[in-house]
């Protein structure tokens, strides 16, 4: 190749990966004489060879990974060096030459993973530095003269030493925009430098013992930061300093002690990348649904369960990760599915039942952990997917139809009139649950919980069944109608005759009302209504409804939707099962009952809830006085019958009943004003004069 004269033209050599041990290095290099760059990376390198002397337009120098304990030799005599990368190698401080940092080009410089326990010296001389690793050492103190003259610094690393303070000087670095600080016990450091520094773009943080009270109060005039790492600190919420930051993009907050988020994460308007996983969070907010540019959505290692999830969570149009391993979900939101970015879904080690069957309609999924979900059962796969995305409509008159709503409902919507409000009953059917209905609501999870962990033991002992043939049967062949005895709510002559029956549910199960109460409904009660009627071919035929009360409780509501689905079941009905609710119901439920229906006030006794008896006490009052009659109560017994005042009084009888144990005073008296005369229409009093008369 020196014959051939083309060594004086290389540019650059990449000489990594071979065996230089022993002194031996090839003294071609020499000839070199216009290289630019050199790599000896991995070489198995103890000293810098002679033939870099040679090398006089060499301008990058790597020798990374390497058994050098010095850089001493010719690196000074290298006029246009400009970037020294020595990372990974054993060099200590005095391996290090001063005469290094005179060079006038000398911009990037890489010590980094060595065994330096001081900056070098002579370093605050490289006034041209932009470029400075000095991570993975045992630096304990930086000096206060060395950001003086460093004030081009573009990088500076500083991450896994052992330093405790930072010097102010620091401020000066009006250029700076990376700053790696991690793994340092920067407890006593209050960061007040960080304001100063307008151009930075990177701030990391991980591991610096950061708290409440050793951040900055603002970092409003850092308008370029987008990336903040501050994971594993003592943080409680998120830094209010943090709010204000108008590029952040990507956020790490991984390993905190968060328990809740703010309002103000909206103001996250360009952030892409989210990690709040290892908290202590129950809930998010329902402000995360706003960042409309969020792409990975991290969650691992919480206490977030279903309802800690909100529900438009499915309007992060660009969400393209989201990972919720170790949580309590027992069930995912229905409008996650409708991200149609999403690639990977991760929810593994949670108390997942099933998923929502629109899973199967994400088209970009790649990755869909669900491991270990012991009671998980997967919604059953569509049998046909002739279309290539998921349809929702969101029109009201699917959702009142979805809802339950009777034809002649869903139509007068289509045309935008009728008697009614529809949307005021969307709004009904989608109101949330009061607090007290959420302790109910877990327990019909549990039952939830339970059902499915009951067909997956019944689905392994199954897992073997093949059709004729040894063909695998399709999934929905291997479903069998359950062996339900319905015997217990319903008699084997209900729906074989024309005519209206109607069950109230109580203590969980339909109890039959009688025909003289048909068309009065408890507003605490729910029911259940079966129309048999012959239809044009002279066939039984049936309507189902199911009607909620105002004030009914959630077992009743319950039962009363699945009371209905076993009595079509028992039927062998085809028709459905019509949900109704008190004060807005449908024209074809009040042609039933002839456009005559009732309210009454009250309900029966509830599976969560009992009702009490109404107690009567029975008093006894001592009548006297002329034009004002007045009541005065006296202890109920014999004695207090007096024979003179009975025979004076004899047509003064009086009886009375209370509702309650505690007597009302002679001037409350019920019927009986103390302020007026007695009405003397249809009562007459004795001319006899006497004290009094007693009654009871």
């Amino acid at each position: 190749m020196e014959a051939t004269g083309v060594l004086p033209f290389v540019r650059g050599v990449d000489l990594s990966g071979n065996d230089f041990k022993g002194g031996y290095f090839p003294e071609n290099v020499k000839a070199m004489t216009s290289l630019r760059w050199l790599k000896l990376n991995r070489t198995g390198l103890c000293y810098l060879p002679e033939e870099l002397a040679a090398l006089q337009k060499l301008e990058h120098l790597s020798v990374s990974h390497n058994n050098l304990t010095t850089l001493h030799g010719e690196l000074s005599s290298l006029p246009s060096l400009r970037a020294i990368v020595a990372r990974a190698n054993c060099l200590k401080n005095s391996g290090v030459p001063d005469d290094i940092f005179k060079l006038d080009d000398l911009s990037v410089l890489d010590l980094s993973h060595n065994q330096l326990t001081e900056c070098p010296r002579e370093l605050e001389n490289a006034k041209n530095m932009l470029v400075l690793n000095l991570s993975h050492n045992s630096i304990d103190t930086i000096p206060n003269q060395l950001f003086i003259n460093l004030t081009d610094l573009l990088y500076l690393d500083l991450s896994e030493n052992r330093l405790e303070s930072l010097p102010p000087q620091m401020r000066r670095l009006v250029h700076l925009q990376t700053l790696v600080l991690n793994g340092n016990p920067l407890l006593h450091a209050q960061l007040r430098q960080l304001p100063a520094m307008t151009a930075l773009q990177t701030l990391h943080l991980r591991s610096t013992q950061r708290t409440q009270s050793n951040l900055p109060t603002s970092l409003e005039g850092l308008s370029n930061l987008a990336d903040v790492d501050l994971s594993c600190n003592d943080l409680t919420r998120v830094p209010e300093c943090l709010y204000t930051l108008p590029s952040l993009r990507r956020l790490n907050l991984s390993s905190n002690q968060i328990t809740e988020l703010s309002l103000c994460i909206d103001q996250w308007v360009h952030v892409e990348t989210l990690n709040l996983s290892r908290n202590q969070l129950t809930s998010l907010p329902s402000a995360i649904c706003k960042l409309s540019k969020l792409k990975k959505l991290y969650l691992n290692s919480n206490k977030l369960d279903f309802d800690g999830l909100p529900s438009g969570i499915g309007k992060l149009a660009n969400l393209e990760e989201f990972m919720a391993a170790s949580n309590n979900l027992e069930l995912i939101p229905e409008s996650l599915c409708r991200c149609p970015k999403l690639r990977k879904l991760v929810l593994n080690k949670n108390r997942l039942v099933t998923l929502p069957e629109a899973i199967h309609f994400l088209t970009e999924i790649e990755v869909l952990d669900v491991r270990e979900n012991p009671n998980l059962v997967m919604p059953p796969k569509p049998a046909d997917r002739a279309a290539e995305w998921y349809n929702i409509d969101f029109s009201l008159q699917n959702q009142l139809r979805l809802a339950g709503a009777s034809p002649a409902t869903v139509a007068a919507a289509a045309a935008g009139s009728g008697p009614k409000d529809p949307m005021a009953r969307k709004m009904r059917l989608r109101r949330r649950k009061d607090s007290a209905q959420d302790d109910q609501a877990k327990q019909v999870l549990k039952g939830m919980s339970d059902v499915a962990q009951e067909k997956n033991k019944k689905q392994e002992e199954s897992a073997d069944a093949r059709a004729p043939g040894g063909k695998v049967r399709r999934w929905d062949q291997g479903l069998e109608k359950p062996r339900l005895d319905y015997s217990e709510f319903f008699t084997e002559d209900v729906g074989q005759l024309p005519g209206l029956t109607i069950w109230q549910i109580e203590n969980f199960v339909p109890v039959l009302v009688e025909e003289a109460l048909h068309g009065k409904f408890y507003e605490a009660d729910c029911y259940i209504v079966l129309k048999t009627f012959l239809d044009d071919s002279g066939s039984l035929n049936w309507e189902i409804y199911y009607w909620i009360g105002g004030e009914a409780t959630l077992d009743k509501k319950a039962c009363s939707a699945i009371h209905a689905v076993n009595l079509r079941n028992y039927l062998g009905a085809e028709c459905r099962t019509v949900r109704e609710e008190m004060g807005d119901e449908s024209e074809e439920f009040l042609q039933v009952f002839d456009n005559d229906i009732s309210y009454i006030e009250g309900g029966t006794a509830s599976g969560f809830y009992t009702v009490e008896d109404t107690h009567y006490v029975t008093r006894m009052y001592r009548v006297y006085g002329k034009k004002n009659i007045k009541l005065e109560p006296v202890p109920l017994k014999g004695a207090s019958l007096d024979p003179r005042n009975m025979s004076r009084h004899a047509g003064c009888a009086w009886s009375a009943r209370g509702t309650s144990s505690t007597p009302l005073p002679a001037a409350s008296m019920p019927g009986v004003p103390s302020a007026r005369p007695w009405p003397k229409t249809g009562w007459h009093s004795p001319k006899r004069k006497g004290p009094s008369s007693t009654v009871c």
